[in-house]
């Protein structure tokens, strides 16, 4: 019979079990980006993080959980480097710039964090066939920028436009640049920044 794996909570782990669980989703993301998701098994994840498979199914009993840390971990990290950057603006069409700028400065400081959740992204499913990172997601992303958008719309900055496909539009174009920067490491990111600030600048201007 086997044995049900009891997951210690997150505020009662040791130091060593949550530096332990840092390094496996450090060790995870850097599989799932060179090797693709499909092929990122356990097993590997093991021989990268130099332990037994048996230490990755202690902390993660399956690889759901390992990806769900993986996003959880890099969801968490562009948080924190945008928000300060975007809410130290003042005016819409600052804050816009800053959103735009910081997202590709984050992509450019984390490109193997974003690689693989473009992998997780296109590929994970949860077991009842659902994508790990649906399209609640997406929407959730388009309805916040939807916001400063239409606050830009209110204070006159912006001129009339429907913010739902003008957020899309700007989302689309920079989720894309983590799998140009799969195929072209030595992509610009400054000079792709610099043009889309000045596309959505022209683009949502009064």
């Amino acid at each position: 019979m086997r044995t049900k794996i009891k997951i210690v909570p997150a505020e009662k782990r040791s130091l060593a079990e949550t530096a332990r669980r840092a390094q496996i989703v450090d060790c995870a993301i850097d599989t799932i980006a060179e090797v693709g998701f499909a092929k990122a098994s356990v097993d590997q994840i093991a021989r990268r993080a130099g332990v037994s498979k048996g230490v990755i199914t202690y902390h993660f009993p399956s690889k759901e959980e390992i990806v769900d840390a993986v996003i959880e971990k890099v969801v968490a990290a562009g948080r924190d480097h945008m928000e300060p950057r975007i809410m130290a603006e003042t005016s819409a069409a600052a804050r816009l710039h800053a959103y735009i700028e910081s997202n590709l400065e984050f992509i450019d400081a984390h490109r193997k964090p974003l690689i693989a959740l473009v992998e997780i992204a296109m590929s994970a499913r949860h077991a009842d066939g659902s994508l790990v990172i649906g399209p609640e997601s997406l929407a959730q992303r388009a309805a916040n920028l939807e916001e400063l958008l239409r606050a830009g719309q209110r204070s006159g900055e912006f001129r009339r436009f429907n913010t739902g496909v003008m957020a899309l539009t700007i989302i689309q174009a920079i989720d894309a640049v983590p799998v140009l920067l799969a195929r072209e490491p030595n992509l610009d990111i400054k000079l792709h920044a610099k043009e889309l600030v000045t596309v959505f600048a022209l683009g949502t201007r009064k």
